[in-house]
């Protein structure tokens, strides 16, 4: 399995590329991984160090991989945060470019936006690139609850305004749809939701709650969920599998005290992980 991850990238702690990377390779997938930035540590620190790269750069990059051959033997595009609209639009073209080689490609966009208590975060423009053009053109979207009720303007306060925000984002394109961190009127105040919509149903995981404040655990989720989906065909065992792995790695990363979470030292999570939760229908 090859799959070509465009995000951005750390050379001190996991986001990004940093964070989505090593754990599709310990899966044993091939990842083909184009940095969109280059900094020296994400962005939360408040000071950091690099540059973001020229969008003709992803071009180039992705012209280089065609040239020798390969994107017929991509299986899917993984993308995050987009620093600008033309970086979304360099993306958006490698997907066609991936979809052009191999049709069965799937195209699987974290739609990074915003969050809970941060509110929105990105650029302006680039919420209303995801909604009209990112999101239309996924298979896959993996948003957190507050980008979902931004992306569909539903609130979702309760399981059918969540249903209802869910249906009016599938109308847009997707027939995937991974939301994280979820906490509704009926989610108890020790847990969090993950939920995934797809043709043949809703489904929901429940996890405990756990006190961790790190970033990079969106983009490893959507990481795994995408090899999970590609490998079972099954959206709701990938989300078990997938968020599995992530809560063990986040548990892991609170009992150790580390304010990066512990992509390396976790690892075993990835292929093997300590806890299982229950998948049911919603």
């Amino acid at each position: 399995m090859n799959i070509l991850s465009i995000q951005s990238h750390v050379a001190y702690g996991h986001v990004g590329n940093a964070s989505a990377t090593f754990p599709m390779q310990r899966l044993g997938v091939e990842v083909w991984p184009i940095h969109t930035v280059q900094f020296s540590n994400h962005t939360g620190y408040g000071a950091w160090r690099g540059q973001v790269f020229d969008a003709g750069l992803i071009r180039e990059l992705v012209t280089g991989i065609a040239e020798r051959g390969a994107l017929e033997r991509c299986n899917a595009v993984l993308s995050g945060y987009m620093g600008s609209h033309e970086t979304g639009e360099a993306i958006l073209d490698a997907v066609q470019r991936v979809r052009a080689a191999n049709p069965s490609a799937l195209y699987a966009c974290d739609p990074v936006i915003g969050d809970v208590g941060r509110g929105v975060f990105v650029r302006p423009g680039i919420p209303e690139f995801m909604r009209e053009k990112a999101v239309p053109a996924a298979d896959v979207i993996t948003p957190n609850l507050f980008e979902l009720e931004l992306l569909s303007d539903v609130p979702t306060r309760d399981a059918a305004g969540l249903r209802k925000a869910l249906a009016k984002v599938h109308a847009l394109g997707p027939r995937i749809i991974l939301v994280t961190s979820v906490s509704v009127a009926d989610t108890p105040a020790d847990a969090l939701d993950l939920v995934v919509s797809h043709p043949d149903g809703v489904h929901r995981m429940r996890t405990p709650r756990l006190d961790c404040n790190v970033n990079g655990a969106g983009d490893a989720i959507a990481a795994l969920f995408l090899v999970h989906c590609l490998r079972n065909g099954d959206p709701a065992l990938a989300m078990g599998q997938a968020g599995a792995s992530v809560y063990g790695l986040l548990k892991r990363t609170v009992e150790a005290g580390s304010r990066e979470i512990l992509t390396v030292a976790a690892q075993e999570e990835f292929v093997n992980p300590s806890r299982s939760f229950a998948v049911e229908p919603l």
